[in-house]
């Protein structure tokens, strides 16, 4: 196979990745913690409109980094708010928060931009850019500039701290008290309260640091990804993030490899739009609708029936109620 066709496969793969991993890393914070999060769509959407609107009013990335993960982390705060103080229903909170960020989003963006719900272009100099510029773009003939450069060294920071973050969230929830005391509290909360540890407190811990990650998962997708943000942009990601997690078993490593799997498929996907079909299937371009719709299908076979056996926190989805 041609250099060039696979450094540009692996560098879009990881391009795609990085949103899908670090909402799903959101949610398995959440779910160990035994809080449902169904809004992580919700979350990143949001997010994403904050940081836009941020960085294009101040001209400041930093800025819209802030907005972004203090959007987020509001939005779980209200998740916790209703369901760990309020032993409300979580599946049912969680799609309110992606209906709540869906509609209001394009209010907010009509009432402050005007332009149909988008936000105005973020700069070129606010945007997230490789932190190497010697290998943008793939270059026939040299394998290692191809591949090496352009597939794994030409992305922005937040790419790199994506997946940094698998190796910190698993040394978190597997070797530090804290994240141990966390998986516990979605195991056993009565136990955790017994050793007088407060059962809130450890889940509101958890569903900030999911506020965290959801939050740079939407920056990145209106300061890396794209330039701007538009209605509905993240167009079912958390749920793809959400069915990786289901599919990792509430694992961050094999979490990992299940975003990556989804993100080759889309990286092949649009590497796919105006590929010829064979003259035996017809002739003619792959339809775009299929390409389109490629991750949404791996996802549901995936997790009708190629997971195997995926158990979930035993305390996942209940309230906890402390007994007296």
């Amino acid at each position: 196979m041609d250099e060039v066709l696979i450094g540009s496969v692996l560098a879009s793969t990881l391009r795609v990745t990085t949103p899908l991993l670090l909402c799903a890393l959101a949610g398995l914070l959440s779910e160990r913690s035994g809080v449902i999060d169904i809004g992580l769509e919700g979350k990143m959407l949001f997010a994403a409109f904050a940081a836009a609107a941020a960085a294009s009013a101040s001209h400041s990335t930093g800025m819209g980094l802030v907005a972004a993960i203090a959007v987020a982390c509001a939005l779980s705060l209200l998740h916790g708010f209703a369901c760990v103080s309020h032993r409300g229903d979580q599946v049912i909170t969680g799609v309110a928060l992606n209906m709540v960020a869906a509609g209001l989003t394009v209010v907010l963006g009509i009432a402050w931009f005007a332009q149909g719900g988008q936000t105005p272009p973020v700069g070129t100099e606010v945007r997230l850019t490789g932190l190497s510029t010697a290998y943008a773009e793939p270059v026939a003939g040299d394998w290692w500039g191809a591949v090496i450069g352009h597939g794994l060294l030409s992305h922005n920071v937040l790419v790199y701290l994506a997946f940094f973050l698998v190796a910190a969230v698993w040394f978190f929830l597997e070797h530090t008290k804290p994240g141990l005391r966390l998986r516990a509290v979605g195991e056993n909360p009565a136990m955790v309260d017994a050793a007088g540890v407060s059962v809130p407190r450890l889940r509101y811990a958890a569903l900030l640091m999911n506020g965290v990650l959801c939050g740079l998962a939407g920056s990145y997708l209106t300061l890396a990804q794209n330039a701007n943000f538009s209605p509905n942009m993240t167009a079912g990601r958390g749920f793809i993030a959400l069915a990786a997690m289901i599919f990792g078993k509430w694992k961050p490593v094999p979490t990992m490899f299940a975003c990556l799997l989804f993100g080759f498929l889309d990286a092949v996907a649009i590497r796919m739009q105006g590929v010829a079909l064979p003259a035996v299937l017809g002739g003619g371009e792959v339809p775009v609708q299929l390409i389109q719709a490629l991750p949404y299908i791996l996802t549901v076979v995936l997790l009708a029936g190629f997971i195997g056996q995926a158990l979930a926190p035993k305390a996942l989805g209940r309230p906890y109620i402390k007994e007296r």
